[in-house]
């Protein structure tokens, strides 16, 4: 609030009381000065209330010389002194008032020898108008200070105070967090005006089934734009939080009567209950709020219960995705190797490239340890970068060890088909290692494909006229439309390693089917078929006779050292595994699972 303001105020509050033989610009002029000098004397290192005293003076020497306008005044000071001067220490305006005061008092007193009795009085009787007129304005600010002025609910304030007062006494609580979904989505669409609309039906829905709750207190709040709470005290079990959330939810998803129509809402809940009381209850609160936000993340429209140790992993998650860029400085984002051989004579064909973290605490961590964490912050593409550019040194490498040597296959997140710069980066890569585009294979998911827009698609085309391979990994168990693959500039694709495994069961002949349509649809566009996953001969012999080109898993050999694939290179050997060259001939030895 600025001085012109409060001073307008003050204005307002004085008009009426009194006749003042000046005019209405000296008026403002004059409670100006005032104003300035209360805000200087509130605001100084070294209060003194002295100043308070004067002023009182100068509004009788001006004839503002009545109970009422020392009441007003009081109560304009109470009410807007405290958004004129930052920080307003409560004591000091309280001095200052009662200087004010004393100084008024006196100076009506002085007005007249003659009537210093009736002067008294009319001091204390305006002191006693004050002092009535302030409490008022207490109450009034008061509750202006924990209620919703657009819902009249109490809110995050006083649920605040109401939280720490019921947990002295020992009892179970529970507090159910519940948030409107999609509000940001109502208010931007249809205004804010139908948005007010949304919470104050809201708001009347979850009084009324406060009020209709028996068997435990239960009082609601707004604690922020769309978010409310209940509080129940004295809950018998902790079930019944989650009853109440419930039918709070049910209340929520009848039709909204808005604008001469319906709107249909939804929302969502978090639940934090104890039985233990003694609770710190801005943990309490922080649980519901984070319980909430699962319920937001698994879909909204339904409620969850604060879990401990599901709120341990997402911290754990939380400070791992917090560490990636000063790991990705001190270069603990490493690789592991795992072959590709051919079905057919067992030749070692490619070489996926395998994100991997050395952590300093939690030892090697495999990609989907943090690989999900890297795309939801967008660290992926920095990662991507590094890693991209370690993998062609090491396949740079393998062609002066061998006339055959394999590609190698490299992992591109989603978010890098709509970065602008990718195509240039690649080649930069390239042409600074020395590989020829070839031998780099990029690969990017079958979720990252589906509804491929036109700067994707114009990625990927790009890509591929670098001479760059490009091949669709883990394909087949999404939801691709298949006839939108013959538009993309591909490869390969890598089926699932569920086919391979067939984790249902013992394959049927439906099962077969359905793998030897995907390899002949993969085939009819001219593309490699890798199968992924592969764990058994009895599965590497039903993938090759599907019509698989390549096969990948554990049966070939794990994800392990660059040492590793540089000495089967060396060896020259015609197969992986063994002399033969057929697998139905392979003797591998077993692999650890991971």
């Amino acid at each position: 609030m600025s001085v012109a303001t409060f001073v307008d105020a003050w204005l307002v509050a004085l008009r009426g009381t009194v006749y003042v033989p000046i005019t209405p610009a000296e008026q403002r002029e004059l409670l100006t000065g005032l104003t300035g000098r209360m805000a200087e004397t509130l605001a100084a290192e070294s209060f003194d209330a002295v100043a308070g005293y004067q002023i009182g003076v100068d509004l009788v020497e001006h004839e503002f010389a009545s109970p009422e306008t020392l009441g007003r005044t009081i109560t304009v000071m109470r009410t807007h002194l405290s958004t004129l001067v930052p920080d307003l220490v409560e004591s000091r305006l309280t001095a200052l008032i009662e200087a004010l005061t004393t100084g008024f008092a006196v100076a009506m007193n002085d007005r007249s020898l003659d009537g210093q009795e009736s002067v008294r009085l009319a001091a204390l009787s305006a002191r006693d108008r004050a002092e009535r007129a302030l409490r008022e304005s207490e109450a009034r600010f008061r509750h202006f200070a924990t209620h919703d002025q657009l819902t009249g609910l109490p809110n995050r304030t006083r649920f605040v105070e109401r939280l720490a007062e019921v947990a002295q006494d020992d009892v179970p609580l529970a507090v159910c967090s519940i948030d409107v979904d999609r509000f940001r989505t109502i208010n931007d669409s249809l205004g804010h005006d139908i948005g007010d609309q949304v919470l104050t039906i809201a708001a009347g829905r979850l009084s009324r089934m406060a009020e209709a709750y028996s068997g435990v207190d239960c009082e609601v709040f707004r604690l922020d734009r769309d978010e409310f709470a209940v509080l129940l005290v004295g809950i018998r079990t902790p079930e019944e939080a989650g009853k109440l959330a419930d039918l709070a939810l049910s209340l929520l998803a009848e039709p909204f009567p808005v604008d001469d129509g319906e709107l249909p809402v939804t929302a969502s809940a978090g639940v934090m209950e104890t039985i233990t009381t003694k609770v710190e209850t801005g943990e309490m609160l922080r649980s519901a709020e984070i319980a909430l936000h699962w319920a937001k993340a698994d879909g909204q429209g339904r409620w969850r219960v604060f879990e401990p140790t599901r709120s341990a992993a997402d911290a754990a998650r939380y400070r791992l995705s917090a560490a990636m860029p000063t790991a990705l400085r001190r270069g603990e984002f490493t690789l592991a190797f795992q072959p590709l051989v051919n079905l057919t004579d067992g030749r070692l064909a490619g070489v996926e490239a395998l994100a991997r973290w050395n952590h300093p605490t939690s030892g090697v961590l495999p990609a989907g340890k943090f690989i999900g964490l890297a795309e939801d912050t967008g660290f992926v593409v920095a990662m991507d970068d590094y890693l991209l550019e370690q993998a062609c040194r090491q396949a740079e490498r393998w062609i002066h060890m061998s006339s055959e040597a394999p590609y190698i296959g490299v992992n591109l997140a989603a978010r890098q088909l709509h970065r602008t710069g990718l195509v240039g980066y690649v080649a930069q890569v390239l042409t600074s290692t020395g590989l020829p585009p070839q031998n780099l294979q990029l690969e990017i998911t079958e979720h990252a494909v589906i509804g491929t827009d036109e700067q994707a698609v114009d990625t990927l085309t790009q890509l591929a006229k670098l001479g760059v391979r490009i091949a669709i990994d883990d394909f087949g168990t999404g939801y691709s439309n298949l006839a939108c693959l013959g538009g993309l500039p591909l490869h390969a694709l890598k089926l699932d390693g569920a086919f391979a495994r067939n984790e249902t069961g013992r394959p049927t002949a439906v099962d077969r089917e359905f793998v030897a349509t995907l390899v002949k649809v993969g085939h009819t566009l001219d593309l490699q078929v890798i199968a992924e996953g592969i764990e058994t001969l009895r599965q590497a012999r039903r993938m090759r006779d599907a019509g698989c080109d390549l096969g990948q898993g554990w049966l070939f050999g794990a994800a392990g050292r660059i040492e590793d694939i540089d000495h089967q290179i060396q060896q020259g050997r015609s197969s992986l595994l063994g002399p033969a060259s057929r697998p139905d001939a392979y003797h591998p030895e077993p692999h650890p699972v991971g």
